[in-house]
């Protein structure tokens, strides 16, 4: 048994102040922290409960939404706004995990979600996110669920949030607070790809807290669609997903949103593939194009190679149903 300090916080600042110590976890609905400290993949020293702070509101907001930091997965799912302005969002979400853990996760923890990397959680394996320097066995190992986008020769790990791909196809912006006061994340730049620290997960400073996530209401949100393809159709992550949001404007796409989701070591988006889509009429060979850039730069391993095809075809689906929408 590991000893931890446990404190429940009941203000915002109450929370900065506790998290503030070194080796310290936050905890909101659970669902990922308690099973890592639980299998002893994560052991904070400190644990601040801050599931009972003020954040849990969903309210319009300067031509968009923004949602508290600990609303529920499913609170989220089912708010009528969230399905009216951002579909994309709805379904990522209600094609995750399972109704009892969309009730208890939150949106905060989602966005901190850890790989389900078998190896990095068998602590009988090397792993470099878990422990920095000790090598990667994924890499020589069974490779049918990691990622083919943004890969190291120290990491693979695939991301393996829904929700994630469709906040950024949605070009959400993420509020947090720390030390140095509020700022805001532009969610591309939330993420860290490995590279040589894959440890490194988050463009968090220690003790930074997120408060909401804002995510604009445009014309293309309002015709998003998110797509997973997974081996059973509910309580499993995705061999490949795409968040897809389009603006149809006089028979030419106006304004594009594209992320990919079960490929990548963070959600993946790729301007260049939205730029290939503007201007152009909302047909097959677009949204082809668009998903060969997409996955330009994969990195394919014996057992995850077919996921190059099986993207691009995700990614055109994706497409093609929010064309469908306008």
């Amino acid at each position: 048994m590991r000893l931890i300090h446990f404190q429940r916080a009941s203000g915002i600042d109450e929370a900065l102040r506790a998290g503030s110590v070194p080796d310290t976890a936050f905890l909101a609905g659970g669902t990922s922290l308690v099973d890592l400290m639980k299998l002893e993949v994560l052991h904070p020293a400190r644990v601040v409960d801050v599931g009972r702070l003020a954040l849990t509101r969903i309210d319009s907001e300067g031509g968009g939404l923004r949602i508290g930091a600990l609303a529920t997965n499913t609170d989220v799912a089912q708010n009528g706004e969230v399905k009216k302005k951002l579909p994309a969002l709805s379904e990522a979400l209600l094609s995750g995990a399972s109704p009892q853990l969309r009730n208890a996760a939150t949106v905060g923890g989602n966005l901190l979600q850890r790989t389900r990397c078998a190896y990095y959680r068998d602590l009988a394996t090397a792993c470099n996110k878990r422990d920095p320097g000790a090598g990667c066995d994924a890499l020589q190992g069974w490779t049918r669920m990691h990622a083919i986008l943004g890969t190291s020769d120290r990491c693979i790990a695939a991301h393996p949030s829904d929700m994630c791909v469709a906040l950024a196809a949605l070009d959400a912006t993420v509020r947090v607070r720390g030390a140095a006061g509020e700022r805001d994340i532009p969610f591309a730049e939330l993420h860290l790809l490995p590279g040589e620290h894959p440890e490194r997960e988050f463009a968090l400073a220690p003790g930074e807290l997120i408060l909401s996530v804002f995510v604009p209401a445009t014309p293309q949100a309002a015709r998003s669609r998110y797509l997973k393809v997974r081996d059973r159709a509910s309580y499993a992550f995705a061999l490949a997903s795409c968040a897809a949001a389009l603006h149809v404007e006089g028979g030419r796409i106006r304004a594009a949103g594209l992320a990919l989701g079960g490929v990548g070591t963070k959600p993946w988006r790729v301007p260049e593939a939205e730029a290939a889509l503007v201007g152009k009429a909302p047909s097959a060979e677009a949204f082809a194009r668009a998903a060969e850039i997409a996955l330009r730069g994969a990195r394919t391993r014996p057992d995850n190679a077919f996921k190059v095809e099986l993207a691009r075809r995700t990614a055109v689906r994706a497409l093609r149903r929010a064309a469908e929408a306008t």
